[in-house]
């Protein structure tokens, strides 16, 4: 499928047995791209829990090259599903031939470079075949994930633009709509809370002038009460000492304040210390002969068993059902798939991975259809889960549990690379102390901004300066969250690094500049490279003037064409570290 306005292809294949008995499918793909070019350069995006999606580069040459999982459900905590492959020469944001793609699949992908002694190169991505063989009767048809590509000559910058554009208006939940800021509770109070402290959050969060307050773990379990990560899990009653009145009387409470409600939950895990493990182990992947492993303390669902679809989608239409006022869910999924094995009666083994997605979609899609309009992150101990075939049930990601400002500079970089800003929830939390709740704040506000903060650990000009900054992002959010992103600076190999946003008019314009540890000698010298804008109307004259400022002050309004700003640029960048400022464009 083209999209030719946006210069994005969607393919995958379908297999079917016309055969008369049945057949066992070994190794499948989405794609098969066939390239010849003189050299091949890959990027790809991997690491770590807290440090997720850094960008590493190499050339190809003769033979294989694989990027692939095999974590089932927590699938991309190691590495991403997408790829930047440069013809030619290494691209950069402007220039250069690259072709970039991503599957849409929520489980264990692969990523085959397979290069022949003639240079040419094949790519060959889709399911991972790792313990995925599918065997179809008679008649029976399997459907691959789509594998979704663009192929820019203009750069990395160009192919993101393709995919963002391509993903607000095709694929992602609500894609062309609002996103909600909100408050967490969860640096607030970890698991220490009760329903009056709650209550007090909720209205700090209207005292904020976010859009919504966000419960996190450790509201439910009674026999096993959720007060740590070791218990409860699947026990989703609300816990009657922390919650007395229930869910129902927080949702209220949120409505008399004029803020949404928003509710934490993983259904698709369980505590072996629960309620639901004790009646239904039979429901949990596990093999029978083998001790259990736990991962985080907790074991995964069988997602391929229909009983346990209708549990977890219950976990939402119950409370969706009792409470409905709950206007957000961030659905968590911390734990990869460990000792495979279903004991489902009559399961295929070798079916499992596979399987376990899509009864993970027959959920999702039941959610969809009874809850069109319902917002929800898609979290999985940060971004264990990143796929556009999960965005097109949720309307946001959680890209990484690391909210240190300075990390999530490489982060959300890294993951800008294939998704739009909408879809990148960013948290102003206390990580990093080194930097300023300014400094924090504008990493976050590159994304769709929430706050996780204790609002009594900050000053009165803190929190004055937060207060402001919702605002000023508010205004800001068609820029940022609907225009067009330039990355001007790499945070990789500088010690700055300064983002884009373009609205679609070309009429306004938001950069963010970051000096994180500016050399001295460099400023010393005067040698600070300006700051060369992107995306704008030469012809026009654009006002700018720094915003966002700690003090509330108003910055210097001055005038410069657009073709000044992108061929001579502004000396934007400073010499203190941990400094970040924001300026605003507006056509005259």
């Amino acid at each position: 499928e083209a999209f030719d306005k946006e210069n994005v292809f969607k393919t995958h294949t379908e297999i079917t047995n016309t055969e008369k008995a049945p057949i066992e499918l070994e190794k499948y793909a989405s794609s098969m791209l066939h390239l010849n070019a003189p050299a091949y350069y890959l990027t790809q995006y991997d690491g770590d829990w807290a440090r997720e999606a850094n960008a590493h580069t190499q050339q190809l040459h003769y033979g294989k090259k694989e990027v692939d999982t095999k974590l089932g459900t927590r699938a991309n905590m190691f590495v991403s599903p997408f790829f930047q492959l440069s013809l030619g020469e290494p691209a950069g944001e402007d220039h250069g031939q690259v072709l970039t793609g991503t599957l849409a699949w929520t489980g264990n992908f692969r990523f085959c470079f397979d290069m022949d002694h003639l240079g040419q190169l094949r790519v060959i991505s889709g399911i991972n075949p790792y313990f995925s063989q599918r065997t179809l009767k008679k008649g029976e048809t399997f459907v691959t994930p789509d594998f979704i590509f663009t192929l820019s000559g203009h750069g990395t910058g160009q192919a993101s633009r393709n995919l963002h554009d391509w993903a607000r208006r095709y694929q992602v939940k609500d894609g062309m709509g609002d996103r909600m800021t909100l408050l967490n509770n969860w640096e607030a109070t970890y698991f220490d809370f009760d329903q009056d402290k709650l209550i007090k959050l909720i209205g700090e969060a209207k005292e904020l002038g976010v859009d919504m307050f966000l419960l996190d773990d450790g509201w439910f379990g009674n026999k096993y009460p959720r007060n740590g990560d070791t218990q409860g899990l699947g026990d989703w009653q609300e816990t009657a000492d922390k919650l007395p009145d229930g869910i129902g009387r927080l949702t209220e409470e949120a409505a008399r304040q004029g803020v949404k409600f928003g509710l934490w939950i993983e259904p698709e895990m369980v505590n072996p210390k629960s309620e639901l493990y004790e009646k239904h182990k039979d429901w949990v992947i596990t093999l029978p002969n083998r001790d259990e492993y736990y991962f985080r303390n907790q074991l995964v669902l069988d997602l391929s068993n229909p009983k346990v679809q209708d549990y977890v989608f219950d976990v939402v239409d119950g409370l969706m059902t009792k409470y409905p006022d709950i206007a957000y869910f961030k659905w968590d999924c911390n734990s990869p798939i460990t000792n495979i094995y279903s004991n489902f009666e009559g399961t295929n083994q070798q079916h499992l991975y596979v399987d376990y997605v899509r009864g993970l979609y027959k959920v999702l899609d039941r959610i969809a259809a009874k809850y069109p309009n319902l917002p929800m992150m898609l979290c999985s101990g940060g971004g264990g889960r990143t796929d556009y075939e999960g965005l097109k049930y949720f309307t946001e990601m959680w890209p990484s549990d690391d909210t240190d400002p300075i990390e999530r500079l490489y982060i959300q970089w890294g993951y800008s690379q294939v998704f739009p800003a909408k879809v990148q929830a960013a948290h102003v939390t206390t990580w990093n102390k080194d930097t300023s709740v300014k400094f924090r704040t504008n990493v976050a506000m590159m994304a769709k901004l929430g706050f996780d903060l204790n609002l009594h650990d900050l000053t009165s000009d803190e929190l004055a300066y937060v207060k402001r900054s919702i605002k000023e992002y508010n205004d800001l959010k068609p820029a940022i969250l609907d225009g067009d992103q330039y990355r001007l600076i790499s945070p990789y190999g500088n010690n700055h690094a300064a983002t884009q946003y373009v609205t679609k008019d070309r009429k306004n314009s938001v950069v963010f500049v970051f000096d994180i540890y500016p050399r001295y000698d460099q400023f010393y010298a005067q040698k600070a490279p300006r700051v060369m804008f992107k995306g704008l109307e030469p012809a026009t004259v654009y006002n700018v003037e720094e915003i966002n400022r700690f003090d509330g002050s108003k910055g210097e309004v001055k005038s410069y064409s657009g073709d000044y700003l992108m061929t001579i640029g502004l000396p934007m960048l400073g010499g203190t570290k941990l400094t970040s400022k924001v300026y605003k464009l507006s056509a005259q």
